[in-house]
C-alpha cells in the first residue's frame, strides 16, 4: 500500500511539473516549421490524366486570441514547387504556389503538456512561375489562383509555459483551371494535404 502511494505521489508530482500552454485573451503565438503539401489525386483533363508530386517548404504561423482558448491564425510559407506529371509522358511542367490560409481556431483546455487544437478556414492560393516541361517545353502553362476551404487539426507539446512544438495537419480545398497554349484543359483538384512541424513561441 505504501509503495502504492508512493508511486501515485510521484506520478502527481511529475505531471504538476509539467508545463502547460494555455492560451488567453489578447495572447500571440509565432511558429516557425517546416511544411510538407502532399496533392491528394490526380485529375482526368482534356489531355489525360494531370498529377503533381509533394514539396516540402518553410513556413511562419501567427495567431491573435480573441477570447480563451480561441484564436485566429494567418499560415504562410516560402514558395512550394511542384512537378506536374501526365499519364503516358511525365513530367510535362513545372509550377510555384503560396497558399495562405486564414482559420479560426479552438485550442482545448489541458492540464498537460499536450495540447490539442481544431481549425477551420479558407485558402487562397497563388499560383507562379508555370513552365512547360519534356513534351510541352517551350508551351504555355497557366494555372488559376484558387480559393477553397480549408481543415485543420494538431498539437501543442509545451517545452515551457512561453513555447512548444508543434505537429498538425491540414486538408486544403484546391482547384484550379489550367491552360495548355492558352488553350483550357479543364479544372484540376490538387486537394492537397498539409504536415507541419514547429516551434511555437507565445507572447
Amino acid at each position: 500500500m505504501k509503495h502504492f502511494t508512493a508511486l501515485t505521489l510521484s506520478a502527481l508530482l511529475a505531471s504538476a511539473a509539467v508545463p502547460a500552454f494555455a492560451q488567453e485573451k489578447g495572447d500571440f503565438l509565432l511558429g516557425l516549421g517546416l511544411g510538407w503539401i502532399e496533392p491528394d489525386s490526380a485529375t482526368t483533363t482534356a489531355v489525360g490524366r494531370v498529377s503533381a508530386d509533394g514539396a516540402l517548404s518553410p513556413t511562419i504561423t501567427v495567431e491573435y486570441f480573441i477570447a480563451k482558448n480561441v484564436g485566429i491564425e494567418l499560415l504562410a510559407s516560402l514558395p512550394f514547387e511542384h512537378d506536374v506529371d501526365l499519364a503516358g509522358a511525365g513530367q510535362v511542367g513545372e509550377v510555384k504556389h503560396l497558399p495562405p490560409t486564414l482559420s479560426l481556431q479552438y485550442h482545448f483546455t489541458n492540464s498537460s503538456a499536450f495540447t490539442p487544437f481544431v481549425g477551420v478556414g479558407v485558402n487562397y492560393t497563388y499560383f507562379f512561375d508555370e513552365k512547360g516541361k519534356g513534351p510541352l517545353a517551350g508551351v504555355s502553362l497557366d494555372l488559376d489562383d484558387s480559393w477553397g476551404l480549408a481543415l485543420h487539426a494538431g498539437a501543442d507539446y509545451a517545452i515551457s509555459e512561453k513555447s512548444a512544438v508543434r505537429l498538425d495537419v491540414r486538408y486544403i480545398d484546391i482547384e484550379t483551371d489550367v491552360k495548355v497554349g492558352g488553350a483550357q484543359i479543364g479544372k484540376v483538384k490538387i486537394d492537397p494535404w498539409v504536415f507541419n512541424v514547429a516551434y511555437v513561441m507565445k507572447f
